[in-house]
């Protein structure tokens, strides 16, 4: 029994590579001649063996081995009997008196999020592919085309091609012991299809689990909420959307276990560890919707949800010199929130703040991310355990931290930069919460070009301070760049610049 476990990753245009390389190969081998399609499995306890790679393959041969039984059944002569037998044998499973029962196929999908998965076995099944609409049925109506085709030009050669796939193909079983293994040679192996995410590992034992509890509908609905969710919410440089959540709960989790190590194991080696241990509790889905649920109203600024100054600083922290703060803010979350998923408004309040102190006094003290995962990681468990984050451990020394600060070039290039420009306009009370939808710049308020220019500056070096530095709006940033800022600030707040730029001067007043 063969089960398609992993992922649903439809093919279009990949029946018609594969039929393509079976003809070329057939019609270039002689009779003696054979040829591959090779796939890895995992060994299970029962008879069943798990597929890893070689899905697309192995359902694509099996719904064109179907198409020729279709095709066959109208053929009574003695060769084409033998020939639907042979294909009989490799779709469907025989009684003891040697009887196809076409109910009780070889091969079985248990795709967790594959909506077609039961057209694509109904097809084996009855051989029908009216009415449906799934890539399976796409693809086996294009087998049936193709085979209609060849046979009305070639009608005397048409019996070779099913007994050539018949006697020559042969399926290359590469068997492993552990998905792990699995996982190994399928990253090794797989140069031509999209390598399954940590996501897509971590599905399979979730539908497993859940599968167990006779709850597989219902992970199936949650699952894919989720994928909707993080998608929405999460746009990872590397990795898929819903790696990063996994990412985010791993640092609670770690944190429950009191890990404060500065290195950290990759999100596969993490879960895995006693066999998915995580993934067999209902608590870890569950908490998993709560996280994504949270980013979700961080990320739409839920004003039902978070004050306005919640989500200033939230807007703030999004502008941090690196994504460290949303491992923090994700601890902090999962063990502070109540019955109801909210947190206490001050203690958030204050925790957002202490936060955006530390890593932005640090990024100038001690830059890089690398350096951060030590007090944060410590802190993290300090969360845990119902301490307050004081970051007592790792404080700095005022007149150190002053001179440091003084002389720091806040060049645009460095991250903490646009860091320190965001903070400093929520300092003040009379600044409204920006949309995280916009796009934001770095705005010289005395320009550069002028500067080139003119040379009117008596201290070359204020041109980079961060008194002369503003954020500002992409378009308008771009359009406004060169003027002089009492030009500036006229089209700031609301008059149109001329077409030519040397008539700045003369914007109404």
């Amino acid at each position: 029994m063969l089960g398609v476990m992993m992922s649903a990753r439809h093919f279009g245009k990949t029946c018609l590579a594969f039929l393509s390389l079976v003809t070329t190969q057939i019609n270039s081998m002689t009779t003696m001649s054979t040829f591959s399609v090779q796939w890895s499995h995992l060994r299970m306890m029962t008879e069943k063996k798990e597929i890893i790679d070689g899905q697309q393959r192995l359902t694509t041969l099996m719904l064109l081995l179907r198409a020729f039984y279709n095709k066959l059944g109208h053929i009574q002569d003695t060769r084409s009997v033998k020939m639907k037998e042979g294909i009989e044998k490799c779709i469907w499973r025989a009684n003891g008196f040697g009887e196809y029962n076409k109910d009780d196929l070889k091969i079985d999908s248990e795709v967790a999020t594959d909506n077609d998965k039961d057209e694509f076995l109904d097809i084996l099944k009855n051989g029908d592919a009216a009415g449906k609409h799934s890539k399976y049925a796409l693809n086996f109506r294009y087998f049936e085309k193709g085979i209609d085709i060849f046979l009305s030009h070639y009608p005397s050669y048409f019996a070779y091609f099913p007994l050539r796939i018949l006697n020559n193909c042969v399926l290359l079983p590469i068997e492993a012991e552990s998905q792990d293994t699995a996982l190994r040679i399928f990253s090794t192996l797989n140069d031509r299809g999209k390598p399954l995410s940590d996501a897509d590992i971590f599905k399979a034992q979730f539908y497993k689990y859940y599968s167990s509890l006779g709850k597989k509908d219902d992970f199936i609905a949650i699952w894919k909420n989720l994928e909707v969710i993080a998608s929405e919410v999460f746009h990872p440089i590397s990795g898929t959307p819903l790696d990063e959540l996994f990412t985010r709960y791993m640092y609670y989790e770690r944190a429950l276990q009191g890990n404060k190590s500065s290195t950290t194991e990759s999100l596969r080696k993490f879960y895995e560890k006693n066999n998915y241990e995580l993934f067999k509790k209902e608590s870890t889905l569950e908490n998993l919707v709560r996280l994504a649920h949270f980013w979700q109203d961080v990320n739409n600024q839920d004003e039902e949800r978070f004050s306005i100054r919640i989500l200033k600083c939230l807007f703030v922290l999004n502008y941090a010199p690196n994504g460290m703060w949303t491992y923090f803010v994700s601890v902090f979350f999962m063990h502070f929130h109540d019955d109801n998923d909210e947190l206490e408004e001050e203690n958030f309040f204050h925790f957002l703040n202490r936060i955006i102190g530390f890593i932005w006094a640090y990024a100038i003290t001690n830059p890089g991310v690398n350096s951060l995962r030590t007090p944060v990681f410590a802190e993290m468990v300090n969360i845990v355990n119902g301490t307050d984050v004081t970051f007592n451990n790792f404080l700095f020394d005022e007149t150190r931290f002053r001179a440091q600060f003084s002389n720091y070039v806040f060049s645009n290039n460095r991250a903490i930069t646009k860091s320190m420009i965001t903070w400093w306009a929520y300092t003040f009370a009379n600044q409204p919460l920006l949309s995280l939808e916009n796009t934001f710049d770095i705005e010289h308020i005395f320009p550069r070009n002028r500067q080139q220019k003119e040379n009117s500056l008596k201290n070359p070096y204020s041109l980079e301070m961060l008194g002369n530095k503003s954020l500002l709006e992409r378009r308008i940033n771009i359009r406004a760049s060169d003027y002089c800022f009492v030009d500036k600030t006229k089209y700031y707040m609301g008059a149109k610049l001329p077409k030519d730029r040397k008539k700045a001067q003369t914007l109404p007043n």
